[in-house]
């Protein structure tokens, strides 16, 4: 794994752009390409083959939304996508995260965040905590105006596998998972890893959208 983490920029306001690369920079954070487009966005990321990509969600000419999905949509290890936003529940986040990103950042965010948040992502994990998502997850869920919501099939799950997706989608941690389900945390993370893998999920906020998607979980359940 590269040690400096590679990020492209996209966003059409130039002062977003040169504040973020100011901050990203100054942490150490390589920013590789800038975008004012989301079709700039895509020809960025395929290009300069970033570590992450800070996508505004509004762009003209083509959405941040759709620059997603291409980047996404490509073979092999591709970029992780942080969606940019104003709104902290946007529609158009919900419908980005189905579509395989690993969450969102509001505009305002502390530059402490900001570079954390990249970091998160680059090495993995989701930057959203599962009850975040969840309340993301609820508010969207089921509308039908999201096309790329995630589909799959569930039979490939044991059932002590649905069990923890189901928590999961609930906004349990793997602390919580694995006193709920009385096992250790590195069995409930061997749990959750496999979920991805049978799945095809890149992290567990995906996991809580199928959890929905699915049905396994409905809106409001306690």
């Amino acid at each position: 794994m590269r040690d400096t983490v590679r990020v492209v920029v996209a966003d059409d306001q130039a002062l977003v752009r040169t504040g973020f690369r100011m901050i990203l920079t100054a942490d150490g954070i390589d920013v590789v390409g800038e975008a004012t487009t989301g079709q700039e966005a895509v020809d960025a990321a395929r290009r300069t083959r970033p570590d992450v990509v800070l996508m505004d969600i509004r762009m003209p000419e083509m959405d941040g939304l759709e620059a997603t999905r291409r980047i996404l949509a490509t073979d092999g290890e591709g970029p992780r996508v942080l969606m940019l936003t104003t709104f902290d529940l946007d529609e158009y986040v919900y419908a980005a995260l189905t579509a395989g990103a690993s969450g969102f950042l509001l505009k305002d965010v502390t530059p402490e965040q900001l570079t954390g948040a990249v970091r998160l992502v680059r090495a993995g994990d989701a930057l959203l905590a599962p009850s975040i998502t969840r309340r993301l997850v609820e508010r969207f869920a089921g509308r039908g105006e999201q096309a790329s919501a995630v589909h799959r099939d569930l039979a490939a799950l044991t059932p002590r596998e649905r069990e923890v997706l189901k928590l999961l989608a609930h906004g349990m941690s793997n602390a919580e998972l694995a006193a709920e389900l009385q096992l250790s945390e590195a069995t409930v993370k061997t749990h959750v890893a496999r979920i991805l893998g049978k799945l095809q999920l890149r992290d567990r906020v995906q996991a809580v959208v199928v959890a929905y998607e699915t049905g396994l979980v409905a809106p409001g359940e306690p």
